[in-house]
């Protein structure tokens, strides 16, 4: 979304979106609430390091990466496993050997391993006698928060037209080589610098059969206590030609759940009262996340624009976020915006005058550049950000004035705070205030009832982590 200019101005702490009727671009209009709110100098609004990321995904790389994976034939979970040049089996050593080439090139910084996990058989599902499903997965550890994480994923596998066919060719060239491609360069771009927060390059396997990958690295983040800030799941990025007649280079989809899934009866009635009464049924942390990719890419990527789709994933499909969103943590998938359903899950063919099949020559390797550089640019941001503030809560009611309270971070790097809120039809937040290194803030004359609002961390280097809406409520 492009309404987003004016938000973190250098050394202005309030910020608000100009209307075209009444500012140029990058103009600050100060809105007619918050008289009284402290114009606090606020850090850098963007991050030079960041612009350099973006400027750095190469189109030819992800290409020739693309080429490679469709080279395997067919990547199909079923697939051989023992040869070295089809199959599964190969393509996945290879991504490991990708990442492995990666991490010699930085000293060894990435931790590169296989995650396993054996699929029983059973005829009444996708996958009928017993599996290896196989996750590559890269890590580059955090310096200051070596378990917190934010991951980027692409699917190893592809299929033909029956999802349990091991041997027809797939080449998946968009589906999701596309993907994959697109977390390998990724890696190379981010490996160049360091980050407090550990990032998480993934490669995940099963996705076609029903999405054993993310399922199993999700229960190991479960297990093992992963705090995860996000996780931003890439499948069909590669296509800019839709079944619709629309050829768009310059937009792209970002779906996101609009709030967490309840682990009860009784959580699921709780967040109920609390939505119907005092809003934030369109604000879990899913959904912020789906805004910061919007923001980010306004801030860092030209010529392009995130559609936030206010839905899990396209209209009853499901993708490898879904696994982690079940199990409590925030995940959102991007893809292109116009797919092709002629070439996706199809065997190769011409039939009725139309080609099918998801093949190379359909790729678009500059769009599917544009899209990893919004994937380097997020993760990058949100690992140098300081976590997100816990505890957020709010109050106002019969009141002029707005209060919020949050419970902050003793990160170093820590530059303060910065309240959002915006009009509760607007998809985006519309005005911001910088109110420096606090724990609670009163915005004058804006009152509770008109809005929505949220509190971002901010480092010294403009860096902010994803907005937290308010969970609980403030004293009277």
């Amino acid at each position: 979304m492009r309404s987003w200019t004016g938000i973190g101005v250098v050394a202005v702490g309030l910020a608000t979106i100009p209307s075209a009727a009444s500012a140029q671009e990058g103009e600050v209009v100060p809105p007619p609430q918050a008289q009284g709110s402290p114009e606090l100098p606020a850090p850098p609004a963007a991050d030079p390091r960041i612009r350099a990321i973006v400027e750095g995904a190469s189109p030819e790389r992800i290409e020739a990466d693309i080429r490679t994976l469709v080279g395997f034939g067919t990547r199909n979970t079923l697939s051989d496993t023992l040869s070295d040049s089809r199959g599964i089996g190969a393509a996945r050593r290879w991504i490991k050997a990708e990442f492995d080439r990666i991490s010699e090139a930085c000293g060894g910084c990435l931790e590169v391993s296989y995650q396993r996990s054996l699929v029983r058989g059973d005829p009444d599902t996708r996958i009928r006698e017993d599996t290896w499903v196989v996750n590559v997965l890269a890590v580059l550890r955090g310096t200051r928060y070596p378990d917190r994480y934010v991951i980027m994923s692409g699917d190893i596998d592809s299929r033909a037209s029956d999802s349990t066919d091991p041997t027809t060719d797939a080449p998946g060239a968009n589906d999701n080589a596309s993907g994959m491609a697109g977390t390998i360069e990724a890696a190379r771009l981010l490996t160049e610098h360091r980050f407090p927060t550990s990032v998480v390059f993934a490669g995940l396997s099963g996705e076609e059969q029903g999405l054993y990958g993310g399922r199993q690295m999700a229960r190991v983040a479960l297990e093992e206590g992963w705090e995860i800030a996000g996780i931003l799941n890439n499948d069909m990025i590669g296509n800019i030609a839709g079944i619709d007649g629309v050829v768009d280079n310059t937009i792209f989809r970002v779906f996101s759940q609009p709030g967490p899934v309840p682990d009860s009866a009784g959580a699921a009635e709780a967040a109920y009262r609390f939505h119907r009464f005092f809003g934030g049924e369109v604000d879990g942390p899913s959904r912020q996340l789906a805004r910061y990719v919007d923001r980010i890419t306004d801030l860092y990527v030209r010529n392009l624009d995130a559609m936030m789709i206010y839905r899990l994933d396209r209209f009853g499909r499901g993708g490898h976020h879904r696994p982690f969103n079940d199990a409590g943590f925030p995940g959102v998938r991007i893809m292109e915006a116009h797919e092709h359903y002629h070439r996706q899950h199809q065997d190769l063919r011409v039939e009725g005058g139309i080609r099918y099949g998801d093949v190379i020559e359909e790729v678009d390797f500059e769009f599917a550049a544009k899209l990893t550089a919004v994937n380097a640019a997020t993760l990058a941001s949100l690992a140098w950000a300081p976590p997100e503030p816990e505890r957020v809560r709010i109050g106002g009611a019969v009141s002029p004035h707005t209060t919020l309270a949050w419970e902050g971070t003793d990160d170093p790097d820590l530059a303060g705070y910065r309240i959002y809120w915006r009009e509760t039809t607007a998809p985006q937040w519309q005005h911001s205030v910088f109110v420096g290194r606090t724990d609670r803030h009163t915005l004058h004359n804006v009152v509770i009832d008109n809005y929505l609002f949220g509190v971002a961390a901010v480092g010294r280097d403009g860096n902010e982590s994803v907005v937290v809406f308010p969970t609980g409520l403030l004293d009277r």
